[in-house]
């Protein structure tokens, strides 16, 4: 019976750190204007799939970073350009 309770406690402790976890949001963030041609993750203004960005830094083209390091890498941004 102890061991039970021991199991149930364990699984409970489980689910709540998953469910906190999940609400803290994403960890990371689109960082527009650093990706190497043919190295972006997804479709652009110029391009329809991830990897088919045609130049070095495209405004427009965007890699997944770590929360919080876009800003600190140069020529990165937030927001894609607009144009």
């Amino acid at each position: 019976m102890k061991s039970t309770l021991t199991i149930a406690a364990a699984l409970s402790a489980a689910l709540l750190l998953a469910s906190q976890a999940q609400a803290q949001g994403p960890t990371t963030e689109k960082c527009y204007g650093v990706a190497k041609a043919g190295k972006n993750d997804c479709q652009t203004a110029t391009s329809s799939c991830a990897g088919t960005s045609k130049k070095d830094h495209e405004a427009s083209a965007w890699l997944a970073v770590p929360k919080g390091t876009c800003e600190k890498i140069a020529g990165g941004s937030l927001t894609a350009a607009k144009g």
